[in-house]
């Protein structure tokens, strides 16, 4: 037999050891930043509104009073606010903010200490088969 009729295939492939582990944790951490900045928009939309004197009656100012109302309630009252007329400065939203990003910030690192896998050595396994072809003569 010659070697004329072997086909060698060779077939190499990588995989890198808890790959998928690092991904989790950089997709939580990004959720995780991606509502604080949500959060922190909304409240710092409302702060604003305040300051302008927005009416509280249009829909959308209601809107985002009540769904801002929410994160604020455990700070109402923390600090005066001064006011003028209409327009009102809101410390304690503020202050929230402030804190939200703490949070934010404490629980983005918690996740990152315990979900995180540091990368390893990629693994490399390469195959080799080898066939014989036959031919009628």
């Amino acid at each position: 037999m010659s070697n004329e009729n072997r086909i060698s295939a060779v077939r190499t492939s990588q995989s890198e050891p808890e790959r998928e582990q690092r991904i989790f944790t950089f997709k939580a951490t990004q959720l995780i930043w991606l509502l604080l900045g949500f959060l922190e928009g909304l409240i710092a939309l409302r702060i604003g509104l305040m300051l302008i004197g927005a009416n509280p009656n249009s829909p959308i100012v209601a809107l985002i009073y009540g769904v801002t109302g929410l994160f604020l309630f455990p700070f109402t009252g923390l600090i005066a606010s001064p006011t003028a007329g209409n327009m009102v400065l809101e410390l304690s939203s503020l202050f929230a903010m402030l804190i939200y990003a703490l949070l934010a910030w404490a629980a983005e690192r918690i996740v990152w200490l315990v979900f995180y896998r540091p990368r390893g050595p990629v693994v490399a396994v390469t195959e080799t088969t080898t066939s014989e072809q036959h031919t009628n003569q």
